[in-house]
């Protein structure tokens, strides 16, 4: 059986369909009213580009799945079928509600003066700016291509927008080509002029139809026409097995077949005449399985992350600057203080330069011998990966673990690799059939006790600013020599670690959660004080499930704040009453992971990469590791207590996909992240 799939149960819900309850979730913040409006506009675009991953990733995974023969798959086969089904009528559902939400902000940015105007209403003013800003950018980017030259229309791009376009003339038959938008080099918004005091912004598809004369010149050309489109193509890559190419090879090949993946999803311009259609369609070899939907004149709103703010910043939402912890200020010793006491920051309310800084201090200093690190998703101008190189070029024993098969950023990882290579860093490719997903660093001291820091979310500074993530520095000889050891697998996969504090994955994570758990179990049964509280991206992994199941029908208390896929039916009289799930969506995305266990009211915390799917806790190198420190665990703790107060941001997870406000634990509303801002900020005023 798939990890994909599982048996039809009443009490578990498929990852797929709890994964669309979740995007619904952010469908429902862009249409509050109390969110401003140009951040309901990036929730909207949250919610287009997370669903074209999906039908990339998941979808493409069930269609191969469905079109399984045999019939040792038979049923499989079958249930694939219908779980598709089952997520195209809910697609539909939400993508009507999706097109309510856009009409509605429409309108509601027509009341704050910011008007989209087409190419039909441009003021004479805005024709002269839209032809200039067409020669001088937007022109030399385009690349029109007749569609009767292409033979296999999906080896193009799957993440751009296209216009499919209809050329006519005086006596010539009508002729179709079909153009890639440059939105990536020109934006998908222009601002134009102001028009009777409104901002006005033009659709970049648009300024492309108003210009279509001036690309086709002295053709005989008289009518033009064109018509949006985008299709979403199987993100699988295959990987060959040819023992004489190294990883890097193999996947970079990986990449490429991916870019040549069968198309899938088609969404296109119901106004687009059936024999253009009729052309394009066949252009993309679709099968029966796969999505064709007609919508409207645009699409790829996943643009609407980067709307033009135009200077109303009274439209978002007030800026939140990190705090700066006051060692980064006065350029105390990083080393020196982690060496003293564990520490930790929590971002984005912290700023991630404590990590920078901490590396670039690791970079030069003369008491640093060795820096091990992991990564798994590195950003566009890597200050982690500057100061690795600079470590490597003073001398320091530099080893970075790059994980190929980061999904969408292999690329980039690839990229990453051959650049610390040549600056002389040992790069490691991980384990074969293990993808690295731990977040871990290892600075290796000449005297006195290595240093280890543990993160739930990427050493990345651009996740950073919007993603919430605990980064854990310690120097506890107990803590980090088992991270030495987790170092030590990934070296020699063949010799397992005997390790004593910390929670890895595949080795002994899954079972010391089930031996918390059951502590759990085991204390309430006596008479003791007993609780589990969660805060965790996913859960779907059905061993994970049945067990907390377990745990309520003892009469454990099980609170999770989950933010994305959730399996299980909450609120069942005997099977699940005592636990509660809910789900923030707020400015910031909830990523960290950190899991609570009561233990007689002693509370042992602990944090990590690892959500609880079966890829998390069977097939990957992940790692949580337990807070020693009091005062950390005690803001652990708050963090998760403070999202199952949350009742003005956090919904209901309950396996019914209603998404109902939590009620939270007061009728006072409160706002886990507000909450959590201020209360950081006090500390550094205090």
């Amino acid at each position: 059986m798939s990890d994909t799939l599982t048996k039809p149960t009443p009490y578990y819900i498929e990852r797929d369909r709890s994964w669309m309850f979740f995007n619904h979730r952010i469908l429902q913040e862009a249409r509050r009213e109390d969110v401003p409006t140009l951040d309901r506009l990036t929730f909207l675009g949250i919610y287009s580009s997370n669903l074209d991953e999906f039908f990339r990733v998941r979808m493409a995974t069930l269609s191969r799945l469905a079109e399984m023969t045999g019939r040792e798959v038979a049923a499989e086969a079958r249930q694939a079928r219908e779980l598709f089904t089952q997520l195209t009528v809910m697609d539909a559902e939400f993508s009507a509600e999706y097109e309510q939400a856009l009409a509605e902000l429409r309108t509601t940015l027509e009341n704050e003066g910011i008007i989209l105007v087409n190419e039909t209403t441009l003021t004479p003013e805005q024709q002269h700016h839209v032809r200039c800003l067409f020669r001088s950018q937007v022109g030399p980017c385009l690349t029109p291509i007749w569609l009767s030259h292409l033979d296999v229309f999906s080896r193009e791009s799957d993440s751009r927008i296209y216009l499919a376009i209809e050329l006519q003339g005086p006596g010539r038959k009508t002729d179709y080509a079909v153009l890639q938008l440059p939105a990536d080099e020109c934006g998908r918004f222009i601002q134009l002029p102001d028009a009777d005091g409104k901002h006005c912004v033009m659709y970049l598809d648009d300024v492309v139809r108003f210009s279509l004369p001036m690309m086709f010149p002295g053709m005989g050309y008289t009518d033009f026409k064109a018509y949006s489109f985008k299709f979403t193509k199987d993100a699988e890559m295959d990987l060959d097995n040819d023992s004489s190419s190294g990883p890097l090879q193999k996947i970079a090949r990986g990449v490429k077949s991916r870019r040549n993946g069968a198309a899938l999803r088609v969404i296109y311009d119901a106004a687009m005449p059936e024999n253009l259609l009729k052309t394009l369609m066949k252009k993309l070899k679709l099968d029966t399985l796969d999505t064709v939907k007609p919508s409207g004149r645009y699409h790829n709103h996943k643009d609407f992350m980067s709307f033009p703010v135009m200077g109303r910043n009274d439209l978002r939402y007030e800026e939140w600057r990190p705090v700066v912890p006051p060692e980064l200020k006065t350029g105390e010793s990083l080393l020196q203080l982690i060496s003293s006491s564990d520490r930790f920051i929590h971002v984005p309310y912290h700023t991630f330069d404590y990590i920078i800084r901490l590396l670039q201090e690791a970079a030069v200093s003369r008491h640093v011998k060795s820096i091990k690190m992991t990564l798994y998703r590195v950003a566009k101008n890597s200050k982690i990966v500057k100061a690795l190189i600079c470590a490597a070029r003073n001398g320091k024993k530099v080893t970075v673990v790059v994980e190929l098969l980061a999904r969408f950023d292999e690329s980039s990882n690839i990229s990453w690799a051959k650049t610390m290579q040549e600056a002389g860093i040992n790069v490691v490719f991980g384990v074969e059939g293990l993808k690295v997903h731990s977040k871990l660093l290892l600075i290796g001291m000449k005297h006195g006790h290595d240093i280890a820091v543990a993160g739930t979310g990427n050493f990345h500074e651009g996740n950073a600013k919007s993603y919430t993530d605990y980064f854990l520095m310690t120097s506890r000889p107990a803590l980090v020599n088992d991270i030495k050891q987790v170092f030590a697998f990934i070296n020699r996969p063949f010799r397992l670690p005997e390790l004593k504090h910390i929670l890895m994955s595949p080795v002994n994570m899954r079972q010391r959660f089930t031996e918390l758990i059951e502590r759990e179990i085991a204390n309430h049964r006596k008479g003791r004080q007993s609780g589990i509280k969660i805060k965790i991206n996913h859960i779907t992994d059905i061993g994970m499930v049945e067990l907390l199941y377990r745990a309520s029908r003892e009469g454990v208390p099980v609170e999770i704040a989950v933010r994305g896929n959730f399996s299980m039916v909450t609120g069942l009289k005997g099977k699940s009453d005592t636990i509660h799930a809910s789900g923030i969506i707020d400015r910031y995305l909830e990523h960290s992971r950190i899991f609570c266990f009561c233990h007689n009211g002693k509370w042992d915390v602990f944090l990590g990469s690892a959500d609880w799917m079966p890829r998390n806790l069977d097939h990957r190198v992940e790692v949580v590791v337990p807070v020693l420190d009091d005062d950390i665990k005690a803001d652990c703790l708050d963090t998760v207590e403070a999202a199952l107060r949350d009742n003005t941001h956090a919904r209901v997870a309950d396996g019914t996909g209603r998404n109902l406000m939590a009620p939270g634990r007061s009728e006072e509303p409160f706002r886990s992240q507000q909450y959590l801002h201020d209360k950081y900020n006090k500390r550094i005023i205090s």
